[in-house]
């Protein structure tokens, strides 16, 4: 445990770049693991998410080694090379990895064991199981398709087309990971649009896929099979889900100024910046631009009021994970900020609406909750704060309410800032030196999420 306690700042101001985006970065080292030569990843995030995912693949016989220089250089065995893992593969904290990982052993006919610390053998990987045992592969796990579990994968994968009943990158990228070596065209169809860096990823190395958006609305994605995909240089931008938490910090502490630069700006990852502006946000997007595959940019952000909004339930899928901070924003705006289309957050790495909703409750916030919805009732000002925030072992949790206590009244404490680890190593160094105040917590007698700090 690594209590936190955040007191209120003056002016943020510098500039900094954001952490490499963790869902490139899992990729970029599973591709790279599949490709013929040597992949070069500049940029890779190496939180402890990713690096375990880096473990995976040397398990799975890639090779992987990390220059002086920061950059990854990673020899893949070609797809359908993949050797079977002398050991069980402990993803963390990490669902991208275990579901995504769980796709390729999937395609291929060898024996993999998956597990993960206490909050990601809670989350459920049946949906993932589902279509990748309709292609072949076979699996044993504890009820309710939860890790530990193991999975032979199919000797012989099947192409299917299947239809998502939820959207879901992660389902997705899976079904096209054990695809890569099935014969034929597999087809996955999309009730919307999820973030699509597999299918830009595949492209850059060599796959064929093809995206057709019906009249339906639904999204069709197509891999055709058996590809050769072969080592390409990939430039990681900065993660916008871990850039939004300086951004939200310059957008509430009085007369910031931030920039951050090097910004992934995917329009199916880009829902949150969407929202900021619409609140009032003062955001000014430059230096656009374009790397491997990936649209990029720099960020501009100015302190400023915000006023409260309707977020379009159907942007949930492109800021899922931010809306942990979207609600820290919504406690300061003026008037109610309502969020629907939220019930993918109760199966994350906490229960993120309930942990958000007690959370800001406890700092004095007013909030409607329901089962997948949050309405926060902003007074155009900071909240009280003076709350002790369980993060239950939930990084963004975490993350979001140290941010609260840069602005509210009284210092924001958090049980445990370890996970912050996971996805943003140098978060607390990186917000002090815009001039934040996060410090280590003293010891405490043990306290009740939402109690006094």
């Amino acid at each position: 445990m690594h209590p936190l306690v955040s007191r209120r700042a003056e002016a943020l101001r510098g500039a900094v770049t954001a952490p490499g985006d963790k869902s490139i970065s899992h990729r970029a080292l599973m591709f790279g693991g599949l490709a013929i030569g040597e992949t070069a990843i500049h940029g890779l995030l190496e939180g402890e998410d990713v690096l375990n995912t880096a473990k995976a693949m040397r398990a799975y016989g890639a090779t992987l080694r990390r220059g002086e220089d920061g950059v990854w250089h990673v020899r893949g065995v070609g797809v359908g090379g993949l050797a079977e893992p002398e050991d069980m593969l402990d993803l963390g904290n990490s669902g991208t990895g275990a579901r995504l990982l769980m796709g390729l052993a999937a395609g291929h006919p060898i024996t993999s064991f998956f597990t993960g610390d206490a909050s990601l053998r809670r989350r459920p990987m049946a949906r993932v199981m589902k279509p990748l045992a309709e292609m072949g592969a076979r699996f044993v796990s504890r009820e309710g398709g939860r890790l530990p579990l193991a999975v032979t994968g199919a000797s012989n994968p099947l192409p299917i087309e299947y239809t998502l009943p939820v959207a879901s990158a992660q389902v997705k990228s899976a079904i096209l990971l054990a695809g890569l070596t099935a014969p034929g065209e597999t087809i996955v169809i999309e009730p919307e649009p999820t973030r699509d860096h597999s299918e830009r990823m595949l492209r850059h190395f060599g796959a064929a896929v093809r995206v057709e958006d019906r009249a339906d609305g639904t999204r069709a994605v197509t891999l055709t099979g058996q590809p050769e995909l072969v080592a390409a240089t990939v430039r990681v931008p900065g993660d916008p889900s871990s850039a939004a938490f300086p951004a939200v910090a310059a957008l509430l502490v009085p007369g910031s100024e931030v920039r951050i630069a090097n910004v992934g700006a995917n329009p199916l990852r880009f829902g949150l910046f969407e929202t900021l502006l619409e609140m009032g946000a003062d955001i000014a997007l430059e230096n656009r631009r374009e790397e491997a595959g990936e649209p990029v940019v720099d960020l501009l952000i100015r302190a400023g009021a915000l006023k409260g909004v309707v977020v379009p339930p159907r942007r949930a899928p492109s800021m899922i994970d931010e809306y942990p901070i979207l609600a820290m924003a919504a406690a300061c705006a003026d008037g109610p900020t309502v969020m629907e289309g939220l019930a993918e957050l109760r199966v994350k790495e906490s229960d993120r609406l309930g942990a958000v909703a007690r959370g800001l409750a406890a700092c004095g916030v007013e909030i409607e909750e329901g089962p997948d919805r949050l309405v926060v009732h902003g007074k155009g000002r900071p909240p009280a704060g003076g709350a002790m925030i369980a993060a239950n072992l939930d990084h963004r949790i975490a993350m979001a309410f140290a941010v609260l206590g840069m602005v509210s009244e009284q210092p924001v404490s958090i049980d445990d800032g370890e996970p912050i680890a996971t996805s943003f190593p140098g978060f607390v160094p990186m917000m002090n030196g815009l001039g934040a105040d996060i410090a280590d917590q003293p010891p405490q007698p043990p306290q009740a999420s939402g109690a006094p700090a």
